[in-house]
Order: structure tokens, then C-alpha cells, then sequence
């Protein structure tokens, strides 16, 4: 199978297992989606969506963020771990919407990457999902999945995003990011991993990987 009806099959397998996309993390707008992406960081959305609740009920908004003291925010937070980044980083990053964009999430990617806490992934969760971006983000999934399929050589994640980038289609970035990372946790987990559950990996991937790498 060469690699354009590779991709081909992936596209149409993923959008069978997956025709809806939603978002796993809970919010409500761009602001409250920024928030829970920072807080995503080495944590499970899960865990994050159990978060959530408590804080946005204090601090839905920037302003309503930048009033609370780190302190607060911290306590809030504390289960999603990195704790004193994100809540320095969600407390500042709340002041400079307000100073900086009119208490708006700004919707460029250079604006977003210079908010402290918010790096290009997270950028481009936003720009994707909350503002129709074509973009495509790269978490762990994506990463392991696209080295597995044997699109990219696995060196680091911005290789992996240009490799994406290159080879499927910009119309649907912002679905097939979600449709691998959905079918990552589902078949192709970093642990636990069985060529006999993964069977896109069994259809198309690495012939290293079928010993279980």
C-alpha cells in the first residue's frame, strides 16, 4: 500500500469509528477552552473537567480570573499538577486579555504564543476549536500514531506537525487531530499496546512495531 491510499485509509477508517468530533474538554467559550487546554498540560482531560467546575464557577472570565490571587487559583488547580506555572500563567495571561485585547481571547497564533503557559499546541487547540483555524495540534496520540503509521520519523513533535500538515488534507485538521487522538486512547495506547487491538497499526504501520515497540 503506498502511502497516499495509506492516508486515505486512516482518513475514511477514523471518520467510520468517529463521525463526531466533540471536544474533550468541557467549556463554554474561547476563554474558558484556554484555560482547560493550560490545564491539560501532563494531566488527563478527565481530570481537568473535574477541575473545571469549581473554578470557572469563581472565575468564568479574565476579569473575574485577574481579580482572584494566584493563591486562589492555585488551590483550585492543584489536582491537575504543574500547579504554580498554571496558576501564575492562568492568572497573568487573564491580565494581558484584559490590557492587551479587550478582554477577548485574541485570535492569532503569535498573540496566543506570547502569553506565558500557552505554547503552540495549545495555541493551535484554540485557534482550531474555538476560532475554525485549520490547524493540527500534536499531542502524545498523534505523536505515537503517526510514527506507528510510519508518517513521520518520531523526532519531535513539530516534525510530526509538518508531516501532518504535508500529508492530509488542511480541510480536515481540525477533525482528524481529534479522530486520532480518540482512536489513540481507544486501540494504540503508549502502554498496554496489541497489533491485535491496533488494527490500523496492523494495516498499515512499521514493520518494527509488529514485534511490539
Amino acid at each position: 500500500m503506498i502511502k497516499k491510499d495509506k492516508v486515505a485509509y486512516v482518513m475514511e477508517t477514523l471518520e467510520q469509528l468517529y463521525p463526531e468530533t466533540p471536544i474533550p474538554l468541557d467549556h463554554k467559550d474561547p476563554y474558558t477552552l484556554l484555560v482547560a487546554v493550560v490545564l491539560s498540560a501532563q494531566c488527563t482531560d478527565a481530570r481537568v473537567n473535574t477541575v473545571t467546575p469549581a473554578l470557572f464557577a469563581k472565575a468564568p472570565t479574565p476579569a473575574a480570573m485577574a481579580a482572584l490571587r494566584v493563591e486562589e487559583i492555585a488551590a483550585i488547580i492543584r489536582p491537575c499538577g504543574l500547579t504554580p506555572m498554571k496558576s501564575k500563567g492562568i492568572h497573568t495571561f487573564s491580565n494581558m486579555i484584559l490590557d492587551l485585547h479587550d478582554g477577548q481571547v485574541p485570535q492569532s497564533f503569535e498573540a496566543l504564543e506570547a502569553m506565558p503557559a500557552v505554547g503552540h499546541k495549545t495555541a493551535s487547540v484554540v485557534m482550531s476549536q474555538a476560532f475554525g483555524v485549520p490547524s493540527f495540534p500534536v499531542d502524545t496520540h498523534i505523536h505515537r500514531l503517526m510514527f506507528r503509521w510510519g508518517f513521520t520519523n518520531g523526532k519531535n513533535v513539530e516534525q510530526t506537525e509538518r508531516d501532518a500538515k504535508r500529508l492530509f488534507p488542511e480541510a480536515s485538521w481540525n477533525k482528524l487531530h481529534l479522530q486520532i487522538i480518540f482512536y489513540g486512547r481507544e486501540y494504540s495506547p503508549a502502554r498496554g499496546w496489541s497489533l491485535d487491538k491496533d488494527f490500523i497499526t496492523a494495516t498499515i504501520g512499521r514493520a518494527a512495531l509488529r514485534k511490539g515497540t
